[in-house]
């Protein structure tokens, strides 16, 4: 009885780990779970997210983009985690001259590129980079994830954490809410 109870254990952690994404896997993320969750729409009901209903959300939109901004702001900003989930009505396509400008974009805000790579990210074309530096007086890591949804339009979603601790965790925290992003359209 045991064994099979083992099996079927290890069968379990075998599956939810094979469903991280490679971005997730990347990072060495545990499986995160929110509570007390709820949906939020952007105002032009492009795409939804699932967001602690605890955390401060602000929507901001113009002709050419749709945002989601939100942060837990019952915590320091250096134990916290902002994110932003924008959709861009905008063409995008990850070819050396995209990568060139993302690498200039960091020089320019003076952050050193940890990680950059293309993959999929929901089950769609997608390109990621991981940089740090500094911002102010704190230690700052930032990671960006570009999702091709069509030939017009994708999704940048952000995730910002200051200080040094624990970032990797507070990071898996805003990739496992990116993860809950759905395109409407």
């Amino acid at each position: 009885m045991k064994n099979i109870l083992f099996i079927i254990l290890a069968s379990l952690v075998f599956f939810s780990c094979s469903d991280q994404t490679k971005i997730s896997k990347d990072f060495n993320c545990n499986p995160t779970t929110f509570k007390d969750l709820e949906e939020v729409k952007d105002v032009k009901n492009l795409f939804s997210l699932e967001l602690p209903k605890s955390w401060k959300t602000n929507l901001y939109y113009d002709d050419i983009q749709s945002s989601i901004y939100t942060a837990d702001t019952t915590k320091q900003l250096t134990e916290s985690l902002l994110l932003d989930v924008t959709f861009i009505n905008k063409s995008i396509n990850f070819d050396t001259s995209f990568k060139l400008e993302r690498a200039q974009e960091d020089v320019s805000k003076s952050l050193i590129n940890i990680k950059s790579e293309e993959t999929n990210f929901l089950e769609k074309p997608s390109y990621y980079t991981v940089s740090k530096g500094k911002k102010g007086k704190f230690d700052y890591q930032v990671c960006h994830v570009f999702i091709k949804i069509n030939d017009q339009n994708f999704i940048l979603a952000k995730a910002e954490v200051y200080g040094d601790s624990l970032v990797n965790k507070r990071l898996c925290n805003g990739l496992a809410l990116m993860e809950k992003i759905k395109n409407i359209q």
